[in-house]
């Protein structure tokens, strides 16, 4: 078994983002910022920024590059961060969020990684 001095920091961003995630969703309504009319765009952004990077670093912490459990970690965090925000004053769950928002941006990151990686792999190859 891998020692956990050398677990640890492969799962250290991931751990770091899910509770800055976890943080966001605790804010209640009244605690938000309000983007005036770039309201919607910049918090669906943010959603998809942000599950992006939660997945890119579960690709890092995981063996063998697992493209498709790095996808389903995020969006498993995404449907347990939803259910959390439901019980925040002013907040509501949303599975739009999970499974257009959330789920689109893990799948953008970790496609931008792979093509990128395949090419810079392939370069040093030749």
């Amino acid at each position: 078994m891998k020692k956990l001095s050398a677990i640890v920091p492969r799962w250290l961003p991931a751990l770091l983002l899910m509770i800055a995630i976890f943080a966001f969703s605790s804010r209640t309504s009244n605690e938000l910022p309000n983007f005036g009319g770039w309201e919607y765009f910049v918090k669906k952004s943010a959603h998809g920024i942000g599950y992006g990077l939660l997945a890119l670093s579960y690709l890092h912490a995981l063996p063998n590059r697992n493209y498709k459990l790095a996808w389903f970690l995020a969006v498993l965090y995404s449907l347990t961060d939803e259910f959390h925000q439901s019980f925040v004053p002013g907040r509501r769950a949303s599975l739009i969020d999970v499974f257009v928002f959330d789920n689109i941006g893990a799948i953008l990151a970790l496609f931008l990684h792979f093509i990128l990686g395949r090419g810079r792999h392939e370069k040093e190859i030749h």
